[in-house]
C-alpha cells in the first residue's frame, strides 16, 4: 500500500475512532436553546392565554410575547460532540449542570418547583396589574404546606388560613415563624384558622370568610437547630374582585410574571398598550409591581427576535448581560416596574420612542 494512501487511511481510522469516542463520552454541562413564544393577549392550543370574567374588558392588537428557554433535562447527559456543537453554535448557550439542577435535583424535583413558581408568578401577577389600575385585592396568611410526619400534619392542612398564632394576628407570613419560634421545642402553640373548605366556600360566594376554629399543635425542635418549629409553611392567598384566569401549558418558573401583568392591563384598559406593535419582553415580578431578573436572556432575545418582535422589555438587573449580544432589529427597554413598562410602551405606541429607558454594556 503506498505510504500517502497508507497516511490518509490512518487519519480517517484516527478521526472515526476520535467521534466515536465524542459521541460515548459523557461531559457534565446542560444546553439552553431559544424556547417558543406565546402572544399573552392571543390564544395557546386553542385557548385565550388569558380570560377574564365579570369585568368589563376592551380589544386588544399587536404583542405582549413571554418568552421562554428550552433545557436539556436533569437525567439527560450530553456527550462530548453535543457540547462542543453547542459551544460553537449562536442560538445555544453550553452551561455546566448544575447551574440548571442544583444540589443534586431531579427532573421530577426541577419540574414541580418550575410549576410553583409559574403559578406564584400568575398570582402576582394578577395583584400587580390590579393595583396599576387602583382595584383593591384582599390578601390573607394561609398555610402553603404541611411538612409529612411533622407535628402540624392531619391537625394543619393547605389552604387553611391563619387568623392568629397565640391570640396575636398574623399580616404577614414571616410573622408566623417569628411566633412560633418564641416558643421553646415540646411547648404548646396555638393557630386560630379559617379552615381551607370554610375559606374557599366564602370565596366562591364573594364573602370574606367569618368561621374560625383554635388548632394547639406541640413544637418540636427543627432539622437544623435548637428553635421551635410545627412544620407548615406560610404564605399568602389573595381574593380577587373578578376572576382572571390564565391558561399556558408546559411552561414553568417565574419569569412570564411581568408579561402576564401586561396583557391583563391590556384588557382591562380601553384602547391598546403596544398600538398594535410587535413587543416581547420578560422579567419576574412581585404583587407590588417590581420586575426582578431571570436567567437565559440571551436564549429569550433570540427567540423573541425569531419570532418577530420589534421591542423587549428588559429587567434592569438582565440589561447589561441583554446589551453584550443583542440580535439585530431589536430594541432593548429597560424596565424596573410594571409602571415602567407602561410608561415606555405609551412612547412605543405613539411612535415616539426618543427617550426609551435603553441598556447599555457598561
Amino acid at each position: 500500500m503506498p505510504r500517502r494512501t497508507a497516511t490518509m487511511l490512518a487519519s480517517t481510522l484516527i478521526l472515526i475512532a476520535l467521534l466515536c469516542a465524542g459521541v460515548f463520552i459523557k461531559v457534565p454541562y446542560s444546553e439552553m436553546s431559544p424556547g417558543p413564544t406565546v402572544n399573552t393577549l392571543g390564544d395557546s392550543g386553542g385557548e385565550p392565554v388569558l380570560r377574564i370574567s365579570g369585568h368589563k374588558t376592551y380589544p386588544t392588537s399587536g404583542h405582549l410575547n413571554m418568552t421562554t428557554v428550552r433545557v436539556t433535562g436533569a437525567d439527560y447527559r450530553m456527550n462530548l460532540v453535543e457540547a462542543v456543537y453547542g459551544w460553537l453554535a449562536h442560538d445555544s448557550v453550553v452551561v455546566p449542570h448544575e447551574t440548571l439542577y442544583p444540589d443534586g435535583k431531579t427532573e421530577e424535583q426541577s419540574t414541580q418547583e418550575n410549576a410553583e413558581e409559574f403559578s406564584q408568578s400568575q398570582e402576582s401577577a394578577k395583584v400587580a396589574a390590579l393595583g396599576q389600575l387602583g382595584i383593591p385585592v384582599t390578601a390573607r396568611v394561609v398555610v402553603s404546606s404541611v411538612q409529612k410526619g411533622s407535628p402540624a400534619e392531619s391537625a394543619l392542612h393547605a389552604g387553611d388560613v391563619i387568623r392568629a398564632v397565640d391570640g396575636t394576628a398574623v399580616k404577614a407570613p414571616q410573622d408566623v415563624a417569628k411566633l412560633v419560634t418564641r416558643h421553646k421545642p415540646g411547648e404548646d402553640v396555638v393557630f386560630t384558622v379559617v379552615p381551607a373548605k370554610a375559606a374557599a366556600a366564602a370565596e366562591k360566594a364573594g364573602q370574606e370568610p367569618t368561621t374560625t376554629e383554635k388548632v394547639t399543635i406541640t413544637t418540636r425542635k427543627s432539622d437544623e437547630g435548637d428553635r421551635a418549629v410545627v412544620g407548615i409553611q406560610a404564605g399568602i392567598d389573595h381574593t380577587f374582585p373578578f376572576a382572571v384566569d390564565i391558561k399556558l401549558a408546559d411552561v414553568g418558573g417565574p419569569s412570564a410574571g411581568l408579561m402576564f401583568s401586561l396583557g391583563i392591563l391590556d384588557k382591562l384598559t380601553p384602547g391598546d398598550l403596544t398600538g398594535g406593535r410587535f413587543v416581547a419582553g420578560t422579567g419576574t415580578i412581585d404583587d407590588q409591581g417590581k420586575v426582578g431578573p431571570i436567567g437565559g436572556i440571551d436564549m429569550k432575545l433570540v427567540g423573541a427576535r425569531n419570532a418577530g418582535a420589534r421591542y423587549f422589555l428588559t429587567p434592569a438587573d438582565n440589561c447589561a448581560a441583554a446589551a453584550t449580544d443583542t440580535p439585530e432589529g431589536l430594541t432593548l427597554i429597560k424596565v424596573k416596574s410594571i409602571d415602567d413598562a407602561v410608561k415606555s410602551l405609551e412612547k412605543v405606541r405613539t411612535g415616539n420612542t426618543t427617550g426609551l429607558p435603553s441598556c447599555s454594556a457598561s
